[in-house]
């Protein structure tokens, strides 16, 4: 039996931009958004097997153990693609909340695309593992490269830009989840005001972190907030408590807060264990990485 074994941190991200400019023909939607990660992980373990075949374990509930799961579809993607005959055990120790809108069966699903590049020997480059990606789900392909970037398509086309100026970014999460699907199909594309995608970049790109908290936009809230009290309610929370900019992330229910100063962040974060569990203090990871190994340690 072999027993090499693979590790690989898999972030959350955060929507600080996202637009959506009409539906496409393929069915999905055509979207502008700036993602960029947080210090808020999963940890996904591989073990190689020899015998072919996939299992998967996870720490968090609500975690399909099957097919279903994208960790497993990413397996599956890369033994159809390239005739692998060996098999790995999958297991996820889940720290991001599940059906979040922080992308996190997306970045279990890039990381173990990146750790069975390894663990199987396929020599890809982290770019070609990154359109793989892109088949397993549209948030898959930025999780691969982490760090700050504007995506485009259904999310899949990537361009890297500057990370952010550090701060503390405040996670919130309502004890219900959202079907991403509804959102989009209930999002009236004609009848929204547009976030400034173009203003948040060069906000970014000149390290002005007020001008980021001001342009912050997702135009996923005018169907979410009128359709689950309790996002905007922990939005309008955060807001009174003192958060630098707040927003939703991706089509919720997450909402976050930035924030420049510790001290606040600690206040707002006791503000709303009141009447949120599920909330988080973790830093603003925003760099990318340059190849596999930044992500990967072999055990």
């Amino acid at each position: 039996m072999n027993d090499k074994k693979i590790s690989i941190k898999a972030p959350a991200k955060i929507n600080l931009s996202l637009d959506v400019l009409g539906k496409r023909e393929d069915g999905y939607h055509e979207v502008k958004m700036i993602m960029t990660t947080v210090d808020l992980a999963d940890r996904v373990e591989l073990t190689l097997l020899e015998e072919n075949k996939i299992t998967i374990e996870s720490t968090g509930g609500f975690v399909p153990l099957d097919q279903r799961n994208l960790a497993y579809q990413a397996a599956m993607l890369l033994k159809e693609t390239f005739g692998v005959k060996k098999g790995v055990g999958i297991h996820i120790s889940k720290n991001i909340p599940v059906a979040a809108g922080l992308a996190g069966g997306s970045s279990d699903a890039a990381a173990t695309l990146k750790g069975l590049n390894e663990l199987w020997d396929l020599g890809l480059t982290i770019d070609e593992v990154a359109v793989l990606g892109a088949k397993i789900g549209s948030d898959v392909s930025f999780c691969v490269y982490g760090g700050t970037a504007i995506a485009t398509g259904r999310g899949e086309h990537i361009q890297h830009i500057k990370p952010p100026p550090p701060c503390w970014v405040l996670l919130a999460k309502p004890p219900i989840g959202v079907s991403t699907a509804e959102v989009y199909r209930k999002l009236n594309v004609q009848n929204i005001e547009h976030p400034d995608i173009d203003a948040m970049v060069q906000a970014i790109e000149g390290y002005d972190y007020e001008a980021i908290c001001k342009e912050l936009g997702n135009v996923l809230e005018t169907v979410t907030l009128p359709l689950y009290p309790e996002v905007k309610q922990i939005k309008d929370q955060m807001h009174r408590l003192g958060a630098d900019g707040v927003l939703m992330s991706g089509s919720g229910p997450t909402v976050f807060g930035l924030f420049q100063h510790e001290s606040r962040v600690n206040r707002v974060y006791n503000g709303l264990r009141g009447f949120c569990t599920e909330v988080y203090a973790v830093r603003l990871l925003g760099e990318g990485q340059e190849d596999f190994k930044d992500s990967i340690r072999e055990k």
